[in-house]
């Protein structure tokens, strides 16, 4: 940790260069002594990258950024909150705590955290940006979780895991034995040390996947924002063998959308030609798997097995986006294209044989407006345009 860059000659620069040419700045040098273009330059990338992640961190005076990629891999402000929201008690126990984007969260919801990081690097920028924002109750411990949890005499209401989904070789890993630390392979030793786990997984692991890798899963959070699944959240409770809650939910602009379901209970879809309106579920509830839930808990209709739309002919408040359905029509260019006056639409595709570029490209249809085209499969396994607007 360069202490030269917290100086407010530098801390001003990198203020005001935050919509500079990087590539120009680089070329042009610094005009300070005891930091490098290097460091100013990963400074404003992460401050940006801040802005809109870490809105929290981009206020605030004199805050020190680590190496983009943690700035990358940190949660945002958005799941922190969540996070801290789901778990509570007098003490929580980070063990993986990085950046310390969720050790600030959980400390609004803890009397004590203790953060922990191998880096030590990392652990002194964590250290420092919290007195920065004026967080008092997290002890800062500059060593590996595992190691420290080993030798600690604390029982903790809470522990937190981060895990590291690359190997040595920096490859992306795909089962949680192969991320580091291995919380299969210490599971028994994190519940002597509490009663609770909290697990803070990536979207591309497979849900089920890791289901069986683990004890005691009480439930699984997908939490996504604007569409776009940012982690999977395994809560762990010592003993529990009851049914597994799954809880989804997306976070819009306007809005939190939610979905729960049993993950044990296989309910069976109920099946239908376009209604009056038509459903596509978020991202979270993709990625979850609820394809059958949702049209058994909202009593709607499935369009097709393997097509992941539904439909209703009253409207209903449903997680994801809403449509009302003009038009039904079989997959005829020339229909398709004779309802559209600006030949302008988006289009989406589910279980169709066709890209959306392909059939841009066939149709002319160019992309915009407030026109719909959903390209499908129906129940008799014909292909379908349902023309719409959103709701």
């Amino acid at each position: 940790m360069n202490e030269r860059i917290l100086h407010q000659d530098v801390q001003e620069y990198i203020s005001d260069h935050l919509k500079s040419d990087l590539h120009k700045l680089i070329l042009k040098g610094i005009p300070f002594d005891g930091v490098t273009i290097q460091e100013i330059a990963n400074q404003i990338i992460c401050k940006q990258k801040s802005e809109k992640k870490l809105p929290s961190w981009f206020i605030a005076k004199n805050i020190y950024y680590p190496p983009k990629v943690s700035i990358e891999q940190t949660s945002s402000e958005v799941t922190a909150s969540y996070k801290s929201g789901i778990v509570s008690g007098k003490s929580i126990l980070d063990l993986t705590g990085g950046f310390g984007v969720d050790s600030y969260y959980f400390s609004k919801s803890f009397q004590k955290v203790i953060h922990c990081e191998i880096t030590k690097n990392l652990s002194e920028i964590a250290a420092h940006n919290f007195k920065q924002l004026a967080i008092l109750n997290i002890e800062i411990i500059s060593e590996n979780g595992l190691e420290y949890l080993k030798k600690s005499t604390e029982f903790f209401d809470v522990i937190y895991i981060d895990p590291s989904r690359r190997n040595d070789v920096k490859e992306k890993v795909f089962l949680l034995k192969d991320c580091e630390p291995n919380i299969p392979e210490n599971i028994d030793l994190l519940f002597k040390k509490t009663k609770t786990i909290l697990l803070k997984n990536s979207p591309i692991l497979d849900i089920t996947s890791a289901i069986n890798e683990l004890k005691f899963v009480k439930e699984i959070h997908v939490v996504a924002i604007n569409n776009d699944v940012k982690e999977l959240l395994y809560m762990l409770e010592k003993g529990y063998c009851k049914e597994i809650l799954i809880k989804t939910i997306n976070f819009t602009k306007n809005n939190a959308q939610k979905f729960h379901f049993n993950y044990h209970k296989k309910p069976v879809s109920s099946y239908h030609e376009p209604l009056e309106y038509l459903y596509e579920p978020n991202a979270a509830v993709l990625k979850s798997g609820a394809f059958h839930e949702i049209s058994t808990q909202l009593n709607i209709f499935k369009l097709h097995q393997h097509s992941h739309l539904y439909t209703s002919k009253k409207r209903i408040e449903f997680p994801g986006r809403e449509f009302k359905i003009v038009a039904v029509l079989p997959y005829d260019k020339k229909k398709i294209v004779k309802l559209l006056s600006n030949k302008k639409a988006n289009i989406t595709t589910r279980n169709f044989h066709k890209t959306v570029a392909q059939i841009r490209k066939e149709l002319k249809i160019k992309d915009g407006g407030d026109s719909f085209l959903f390209f499908t499969t129906n129940i008799h396994n014909k292909f379908i345009c349902m023309y719409c607007k959103k709701l």
